[in-house]
């Protein structure tokens, strides 16, 4: 297991599924970690429970990722009570999967300041902190959606292929400054994403851990080395 004591890291919609196993690994690692989501409620809840059991600290900080001032505060409170930013995991997302007659401006919206601005507003308030960390990380959690449309998928589809070339760009950007940027792009994970209630019957598909230990392995290569996109699906999901 990768030994990440003395870092410090920040994941975006960590109360439940793939972002919650993610800060897991994280804590278990070493690291002192901060949780966040929407609901204050959650955000205590989960904290508590992974701070109970993890080497490193783990705090609470609720936001919503979509609005340009709580992501300023979600990094902003991090660094305060956590010391500094060493690692940026931004999970947080939603699903809005209608066709493009039926989705609302709003939903349209919605999607995109969550999924797309969030991911941008977190990391441009977090790179100051982030280029003085001698082991930086942006770690994006994306989707095989970020570049595989289906129907229905206009505005989810948008918003992770937008996520995919932000990603990419912003590698270019600031590698060179001791930033390293990747994105994980999953599919079929088993969580309770868009309301999905996760039973037996999801079994052949990923489950949130394979995606955090993914996402360790990203942190832990060398500095030298960058795996700058992992994508991840099932390996034997059913036949149609």
């Amino acid at each position: 297991m990768a030994d990440l004591s003395g870092r410090v890291a920040l994941v975006t919609g960590s109360t439940k599924g793939i972002g919650r196993a993610v800060a897991e690994a994280l804590a278990a690692a070493g690291a002192d970690v901060a949780v966040s989501s929407r609901t204050p409620a959650d955000v205590e809840r989960a904290a508590s429970e992974l701070d109970a059991v993890s080497p490193g600290r783990v705090v609470g900080i609720p936001a919503d990722v979509s609005r340009v001032e709580d992501c300023r505060s979600l990094v902003a409170d991090t660094v305060e009570l956590l010391g500094g930013l060493d690692i940026l995991v931004n999970n947080a997302g939603i699903g809005v999967f209608k066709p493009i007659q039926e989705i609302s401006i709003e939903e349209w919206q919605r999607q995109i300041d969550t999924n797309l601005g969030g991911v941008f507003y977190c990391s441009k308030f977090a790179l100051p902190h982030l280029l003085a960390s001698d082991d930086a990380w942006i770690v994006n959690i994306g989707s095989l959606a970020c570049r595989n449309t289906f129907p229905g998928g206009v505005g989810y589809n948008a918003s992770k292929f937008g996520l995919l070339g932000m990603t990419e760009a912003m590698m270019l950007d600031v590698r060179d400054q001791g930033v390293r940027v990747s994105i994980v792009m999953p599919g079929s994970v088993e969580t309770w994403f868009n309301d999905h209630e996760p039973g037996p019957e999801g079994a052949w598909k990923l489950q949130p851990e394979d995606i955090a230990r993914a996402v360790l392995h990203v942190v832990s290569y060398p500095d030298n080395a960058l795996a700058s996109r992992i994508e991840m699906r099932p390996s034997r999901p059913p036949r149609r």
